[in-house]
């Protein structure tokens, strides 16, 4: 399993690095010091790239060898290790004065490795532009340019290099799925989604193939889902309905036939909640029933059908209260500090409900965010409620209430907590709100209508959040 989990690492890590070539060399894993600098200057380009580019697969190989555990510190040490790698071989090949031909293939490849993608593209622009060079790496300079390009803004440019990719062999899916999402995607950034559209139509596409011809399926289902929903945000801009839940409905046929409980359950829900928000409620609950009828026909086993169901009927609630006005807080014993609240009274803010407990341990990992999300957005119109309540218990020893009240005080200051929470005597409001499970989020537009529930935390979450406020925000 470990050896798993290093493997999948890797590949993640490589995601984004293109088709690697070059001569592999026996490393010592760590940048060459001063002393080495007469050995780089021995070294042809390709050799530089070909150590800079195994550098990290080595690393974490070693790592494996020696029992060493794997940490989030660790992974960004060694990638931040590769960087400077890369980055002085890029310094020592850009000023060396007889590069032709791959050798600025090369340096192009240590420049989009040391994420310096400015000289990255003039050295592409050179290899593309010069009469030598194997068509599979002329075509791979041209994928990086588009990336490039379209992050930039240079659109023209972008498109350009991309017919010219698309004109030319061989063609890589995995390389026209990453040009097509980064055009789609910085289309969609600069409001131009009637632009933004074709692009996705072709990454989704292109993902779609790449689910049965991968080395990393779940790499291949994470580029499938990602491609297929912003496909469906942008249609679900244009006020193309017709598109947006054709696009939904291909990602969940699609989950049936590789299996994908996740894929599944996200088309589901997208498509549920795209109901409610464009005024078909009773269209929206009729799906949720039947899909849970659904469940048993897509996928006969059994293991699958508990997970998709159990997901999809944890959301019941959320689907019943998402469109209508918030319902107001109950059986509030005390506010910290004393200052209490209503939502009528909050009307014209937006209001980020944090459902949590002390002992829950995602529920803190998510306080840095919501003290930056205070502290950044309050003059705005965010206002943050954290909601908790009685659970007998502070510090993980049996009391009372009072006892309870006065260590949430001391929690509060301990975790620097700048917005208000109330405790509440029961738990109507996580009944209320579906927010048995913790931490629950709950978004409430400027109106007092509930626009946002989604359970637990992670980074992708939190930046799935903090997308919704700042949409919520704009609205007036």
């Amino acid at each position: 399993m470990r050896k798993v989990i290093i493997l999948s690492l890797v590949l993640f890590l490589f995601s984004a690095v293109f088709a690697q070539s070059g001569r592999r060399k026996n490393l010592n894993l760590q940048p060459p010091a001063n002393s080495a600098t007469n050995a780089i200057k021995e070294m042809s380009i390709q050799e530089m790239f070909a150590e800079a580019t195994n550098y990290a697969i080595d690393k974490f190989t070693e790592l494996e060898k020696k029992k060493i555990p794997y940490s989030e510190s660790l992974h960004r040490k060694i990638l931040k290790e590769q960087k400077q790698l890369a980055a002085k071989y890029a310094t020592e090949a850009s000023s060396r004065e007889d590069l032709q031909g791959e050798d600025f293939y090369y340096l192009g490849r240590l420049h989009w490795l040391a994420t310096n993608s400015d000289d990255a593209s003039i050295a592409f622009d050179k290899f593309l532009t010069s009469s030598s060079g194997d068509a599979r790496k002329k075509q791979t300079a041209r994928s990086v340019v588009v990336v490039i390009s379209s992050d930039r803004k240079d659109f023209e440019k972008a498109e350009k290099t991309l017919a010219d990719y698309l004109k030319n062999t061989p063609t890589r899916k995995s390389e026209i799925a990453k040009m097509e999402k980064q055009l789609a995607h910085n289309y969609r950034l600069a409001k131009k989604y009637e632009l933004a559209a074709p692009h996705a139509e072709q990454a989704f596409d292109a993902t779609k193939f790449l689910l049965n011809d991968s080395s990393s399926r779940a790499r291949a289902l994470s580029q499938f889902l990602d491609a297929g929903i912003t496909t469906f945000e942008i249609y679900k801009k244009l006020n193309n309905r017709e598109k947006a839940e054709e696009t939904l409905d291909t990602l969940q046929q699609s989950s049936v036939k590789v299996k994908s409980h996740s894929i599944y359950y996200r088309a589901v829900d997208e498509k549920i909640k795209y109901l409610i928000f464009t005024n078909r409620k009773p269209e929206a609950l009729a799906l949720y029933k039947s899909s849970l009828n659904q469940i048993e026909k897509d996928f006969p086993e059994k293991s699958l059908q508990r997970v998709i169901k159990s997901k999809i009927k944890r959301r019941e609630k959320h689907y019943e209260i998402l469109g209508e006005t918030a319902p107001e807080l109950s059986s509030i014993d005390q506010w910290l500090p004393n200052n209490p609240q209503t939502l009528a009274s909050l009307r014209g803010k937006v209001v980020l409900l944090d459902f949590w407990a002390t002992w829950c341990g995602p529920c803190l990992a998510a306080f840095p965010s919501l003290i930056e999300w205070h502290n950044e957005l309050e003059n705005k119109g965010l206002v943050i409620l954290g909601l908790t309540r009685y659970y007998g218990q502070a510090g993980g020893y049996r009391t009372d209430d009072k006892a309870e009240i006065e260590f949430l005080k001391k929690f509060k200051r301990q975790q620097g907590l700048p917005y208000s929470f109330a405790v509440a005597s029961n738990q109507t409001n996580q009944i209320m709100y579906g927010a048995q499970d913790i931490p629950t989020a709950v978004l409430i537009d400027r109106k007092g209508i509930v626009r946002y529930i989604e359970i637990g935390t992670s980074r992708s979450r939190e930046k799935e959040i903090h997308k919704q406020i700042e949409i919520l925000l704009a609205e007036e």
